[in-house]
């Protein structure tokens, strides 16, 4: 019988890319102060997709050593412009200062998973998304943080490329799932391979 997967993370769009996906899971968010952790690495002049890297890692093994018999699935998204890393928005405020800072320019999304089963790391993979944002106006960066501040004001960046925040952008570089936060296909290809989902 297959083992359980658990998902470390309280995303939705997550457990929704996963329930789409038709994947058996269950929900434990687990408790990091990734704020911190982020620092720290920072300090230590970890790269943008270490950083990723080890956030999911972190989140993945805190869940796993209370529920060994699981697979148990840690993930992290990071913006990276260059080596800085951007964070999530505080304030409206925050949101426009992030969103003029990016626009005309490319930036790159980071969406690391690790799986952990038995107390140790068993796959992990980072997915890098490169995304080139529109020379858009001062008023109409105003005008969709006000739209959609309490939709973005969770994600790294400022905006939500599934929703009006593809407005903002004119070409993306890479995989879809991961500008949503998951590197879905390698996921799913992993889990099939090892039998934990039908071939």
């Amino acid at each position: 019988m297959p083992e359980p997967i658990i998902l470390a993370s309280g995303s939705e769009i997550r457990a929704t890319l996963l329930r789409n996906a038709s994947v058996p899971f269950e929900i434990i968010v687990p408790r990091v102060d990734e704020q911190t952790v982020k620092m720290s690495l920072q300090a230590e002049q970890a790269s943008p997709r270490d950083i990723a890297d080890a956030l999911a890692e972190l989140k993945s093994l805190r869940v796993a050593s209370k529920h060994p018999d699981a697979l148990v699935i840690g993930c992290d998204q990071v913006l990276a412009r260059g080596r800085e890393i951007l964070s999530k928005p505080e304030t409206p405020a925050d949101a426009i200062a992030q969103l003029t800072s990016l626009r005309g320019q490319p930036h790159q999304l980071l969406s690391a998973a690790v799986i952990y089963e038995n107390g140790k790391p068993v796959w992990r993979h980072v997915g890098q998304t490169r995304l080139y944002m529109r020379d858009a106006s001062d008023g109409f960066i105003a005008d969709y943080v006000d739209r959609n501040w309490d939709s973005i004001r969770h994600s790294v960046g400022s905006y939500k490329l599934e929703e009006e925040g593809s407005r903002l952008f004119s070409r993306i570089e890479g995989d879809y799932f991961n500008v949503l936060g998951l590197p879905l296909l390698e996921l799913l290809s992993y889990l099939t391979l090892r039998g934990t989902l039908p071939a």
